[in-house]
């Protein structure tokens, strides 16, 4: 799981890289064609990593119910998002891949509620949650990426 760990603070290390290249008026920009911004997607990755690795184990999360309101699947930015905003997501994006390894390694996650993903991947333990989470944070670099070219 190393290895998995590893690739989820890299992708979130160059997502903050990414983003660090624009202002924050920049990253509450909604390209045309798109129904969300660069800042919605670091909150979202935030929050999915959250319900896929700890709500479904069972684990309670680190983020507020409001976080998880505003940037969970299916949500779309409903205000502007200020500079503390962006300090905010930053910090946990990093700090949350520390405890989230720190509480694998003590092995506080000891059960999973089955998910059947919307990319139709079913996921049935932590590990899975974390490899597929990778994935899913790819795509949302990916998407930040394609949107820096249209701000």
């Amino acid at each position: 799981m190393d290895k998995a760990f590893n690739i989820l603070e890299t992708t979130r290390n160059n997502m903050i890289k990414l983003a660090s290249k624009f202002t924050v008026e920049q990253l509450n920009i909604i390209p045309q064609g798109y129904k969300n911004n660069m800042m919605w997607n670091l909150g979202h990755v935030l929050v999915t990593q959250q319900l896929l690795c700890y709500k479904n184990a069972g684990v309670g999360s680190s983020l507020s119910n409001e976080n998880i309101e505003e940037f969970r699947k299916g949500s779309a930015p409903s205000r502007i998002y200020t500079k503390e905003d962006l300090d905010f997501i930053t910090a946990q994006l990093l700090t949350l891949v520390s405890k989230t390894k720190e509480d694998f390694d003590q092995k506080v996650f000891n059960g999973y509620n089955t998910y059947q993903t919307s990319y139709g991947v079913e996921l049935t333990s932590f590990e899975d949650a974390l490899v597929f989470n990778n994935t899913h944070e790819g795509l949302h670099f990916g998407y930040m990426m394609a949107m820096s070219k249209l701000i």
